[in-house]
């Protein structure tokens, strides 16, 4: 997995592609994590049947007891496989786990059977959206997904696109408000339709997100070429910093207009996600 991404508050590089990959099919996570993904997210939840759950669950084991990397999604809390998950990971503390139908009851109950563990909420219920704001500031979250194709079923909204945007910008103002990093949009269906794919990464981009879910490996270049600053983007970035430094502290100009404080930081915040911060 790359260190591409976007950083935090922290310097830390924040993933900017996850990659699922079916716990049950262990062949797969291997080329998962050599696909140019910034992180994995090993399922036990939706792609797996009853009849695996187990085969997945240890399958999972197996990779984390080698020293790989990634996320994994549990089952939910309501289901029988919520437990014996929790314990598998008990002896894995490398592995995120992302938390399906976020709520502040469920988080909080992974968090106290795994202490310090950092979490992924997927919020992909009305419920969860609901507790939003408590669920931004439960122990041990690091950051937000939206699963938007289970939030549109619950909330009966047909569209899983542009008319779920009112709920991600949501997403994006609840977890500026809890300083995590911006959070991650969910999956695009259609794995041929590139443009498609483009489209919906400017859009997730435009309304704060800074990375998003991959159904196939396929879509991950696209984006991680998405989410990462244009050419253009650094170039301006750093005709701006450039001017603040011969500004001296003086009134900044550059190109006939005035450059105030949220313009500067705007740039040194793409310089920072192009590796070039100080």
């Amino acid at each position: 997995m790359t260190e591409a991404g976007n950083p935090d508050r922290s310097g830390r590089r924040q993933p900017a592609s996850y990659l699922f990959v079916p716990g049950n099919r262990p062949d797969r996570v291997a080329k998962a994590a050599a696909s140019g993904a910034d992180s994995i997210i090993i399922d036990l939840e939706d792609a797996v049947g009853p009849d695996d759950k187990e085969a997945a669950r240890a399958a999972a084991a197996d990779w984390f007891r080698q020293g790989g990397g990634g996320v994994l999604r549990i089952n939910g809390a309501d289901t029988p496989w919520f437990t014996p998950d929790l314990a598998a990971l008990a002896a894995y503390p490398a592995a995120v786990v992302m938390v399906p139908k976020a709520s502040v009851a469920a988080l909080n109950d992974v968090s106290r059977r795994l202490p310090g563990r950092p979490l992924i909420a997927l919020v992909e219920s009305v419920e969860g959206l609901m507790q939003l704001h408590d669920l931004a500031a439960a122990p041990g979250l690091c950051r937000i997904a939206f699963g938007n194709l289970d939030f549109g079923l619950d909330a009966r909204i047909p569209g899983t696109g542009a008319s779920l945007d009112p709920v991600r910008l949501q997403i994006a103002i609840a977890s500026r408000h809890a300083g995590l990093p911006p959070p991650v949009d969910g999956v695009t269906v259609d794995l041929e339709d590139m443009g498609a794919l483009a489209a919906d990464v400017a859009r997730a981009r435009d309304l704060g997100f800074t990375a998003k879910l991959c159904l196939h490996p396929r879509q991950v270049a696209a984006v991680n070429c998405g989410f990462a600053p244009t050419e253009a983007e650094i170039d301006r970035a750093r005709r701006i910093v450039a001017a603040v430094r011969a500004a001296k502290g003086g009134v900044v100009q550059l190109d006939g207009r005035m450059i105030d404080r949220p313009v500067v930081e705007r740039a040194r915040a793409v310089l920072d996600a192009a590796g070039e911060g100080p």
